[in-house]
């Protein structure tokens, strides 16, 4: 064997003198998540004895009210959501896992209970959070902010003066109160006057957030139910400037025109010119007024009356130029013309004294539905101020 070939197999078959690489260690957080998830099944609910249900704690809170929608019925409402129940599959002992006491899963691969809000009717835009927390006694905590966008009855005949209590009911859509039980997470108290996170700054201030515990008997099985009652008010000050103030003065100066002879060319150039500005005043509050499919604000309803009182006050001396208009006609074709000037002086007199007492009518009922009108707006007022 030559000298070259015998160095070349006493270097391939000396010791490598660098270690090898040893394999990662997988880090204890990652241990804790394998070994939990390990023969998990979350198709089960997380009991080890069946015949326990699972306590689901809810709470929440307002944040803000982004839409309310007199036409479709429907309020979207932004709350920060939080549902924490107890998971026996995933406890474990922070002593066996460098003390971590507390770790985040993912959504999917844990049982999540079928919590769903009743009078949700379309889908909000709510952030994605795919993980909860869990700590080592098995509380499973999820809180999201969620947008609500939910069924409410809307009541607007106060407005701009109006209350709203819309209902937010969580409920499990499968499990009867034996598998799935709800509790409150904190007193009632409590989540009733917790306004602190409500965005204050907008049209509707939030007044109160009670609750309730019951029970929905259906099919001969019990269903556990926790309703929220989001009770709003609409802040008027903006109304008042734009729509009530003008309007008042509106009806002062039409109340002003009774005061004109009915016969009398003024009266009606004066009317035209108010119901014109009723009718331009209507136009514009269109898009200020919430709009519903059965019910009419109070304001509107009292705007339309005025329009219509209008119109019946202006025919009036419409109607009253119309007749002499043809009595005049008539005159000039009658024969005996002295004569019958004598009557349409009297038909004159008579149609005057019709047009005076409708008039007087018309002006005492404006009157009346203007006082009921002030002290109907005045007192919602009053009960606005004194919540």
């Amino acid at each position: 064997m030559s000298p070259i070939l015998s160095l070349l197999l006493l270097l391939v078959s000396a010791p490598s003198s660098e270690p090898l690489p040893e394999k990662p260690r997988r880090s204890t957080l990652n241990q804790l998540t394998r070994t939990l998830l390990r023969n998990y099944d979350s198709g089960v609910r997380p009991v080890q004895n069946w015949t326990n249900p699972t306590i689901v704690y809810i709470d929440f809170i307002v944040q803000s009210v982004l839409d309310v929608d007199g036409q479709t019925q429907k309020v979207t409402t932004s709350i920060w959501y939080r549902q924490i129940w107890k998971d026996e599959f995933l406890v474990w002992d922070p002593a066996d896992f460098d003390g971590i006491n507390e770790i985040s899963l993912s959504l999917d691969a844990i049982w999540v209970p079928d919590i769903i809000i009743s009078e949700f009717v379309d889908v909000g835009r709510s952030p994605l959070l795919p993980y909860v927390y869990v700590n080592s006694s098995g509380m499973v905590k999820n809180y999201k902010p969620i947008q609500v966008v939910s069924a409410c009855y809307l009541e607007i005949y106060a407005f701009p003066f109006d209350r709203q209590n819309c209902t937010l009911t969580f409920r499990s859509w499968l499990h009867t109160v034996n598998e799935v039980d709800l509790v409150l997470w904190r007193s009632m108290e409590e989540i009733a006057s917790d306004t602190r996170e409500f965005m204050n700054n907008g049209e509707w201030e939030l007044l109160s957030v009670p609750s309730r515990y019951w029970r929905l008997h259906m099919e001969d099985r019990d269903y556990a139910q926790i309703q929220f009652n989001v009770v709003i008010r609409r802040r008027p000050l903006l109304y008042v400037v734009s729509l009530l103030i003008p309007s008042i003065f509106l009806m002062i100066v039409d109340v002003i025109s009774f005061y004109l002879p009915p016969n009398s060319g003024t009266r009606i150039s004066f009317k035209t010119s108010i119901l014109l500005g009723y009718t331009v005043f209507r136009v514009n509050m269109t898009d200020e007024l919430p709009a519903t499919a059965i019910k009419t604000p109070l304001i509107g309803f009292d705007f339309d009356f005025h329009l219509e009182e209008d119109l019946l006050s202006l025919c009036e001396p419409q109607d009253m130029v119309l007749q002499l208009e043809k009595i005049l006609q008539e005159v000039i074709s009658l024969k005996y013309y002295l004569h019958q000037m004598e009557s349409d002086g009297a038909t004159e007199m008579d149609w005057l004294a019709l047009c005076s007492k409708v008039d007087r009518f018309l002006f005492h009922l404006y009157l009346l539905i203007l006082a009921v009108y002030s002290s109907t707006i005045l007192l919602l007022w009053i009960g606005w101020s004194s919540v």
